[in-house]
């Protein structure tokens, strides 16, 4: 099978096959030669210009702060009471009441109306989420 492809084990070289060719006389001494070797400039040097940014990256992930996002939706709703929907495994749905105080990428805080404890949740196995309009 690889003898079908001649080519196909082909080593790289490994020096560049085409060199800059320095023309000098006969007549220079050794620290002219490095002279006309640094302010030689291949002509195959590619051009690099740098072009200004003109945009600003806002701080902050845009997954939180995009409203079309859960967690940056969710945001918007700090301090309101939630009733939020679990789904745990397969099939078992949970409930919790609280008010919603904080926000992550990866999670909820709920503090619970009769204890004041506050409970962190998970925020990729939320399935439903009840905003009250009075806390």
């Amino acid at each position: 099978m690889i003898s079908n492809y001649p080519n196909y084990f082909r080593t790289m070289p490994m020096t560049p096959e085409v060199m800059p060719e320095i023309e000098m006389s006969k007549t220079t001494s050794p620290t002219e030669t490095i002279e006309v070797r640094q302010n030689h400039t291949p002509s195959q040097t590619p051009h690099i210009t740098q072009t200004p940014t003109s945009f600003e990256m806002a701080p902050g992930s845009p997954i939180q702060q995009d409203t079309n996002y859960i967690q940056g939706y969710l945001r918007t709703q700090i301090g309101k009471r939630v009733r939020v929907t679990f789904l745990l495994g397969t099939g078992t749905l949970q409930d919790r009441t609280g008010i919603l105080e904080n926000v992550g990428i990866s999670y909820i805080i709920l503090r619970e109306e009769g204890t004041n404890a506050s409970e962190l949740a998970d925020i990729y196995s939320i399935k439903f989420v009840v905003i009250f309009d009075t806390p």
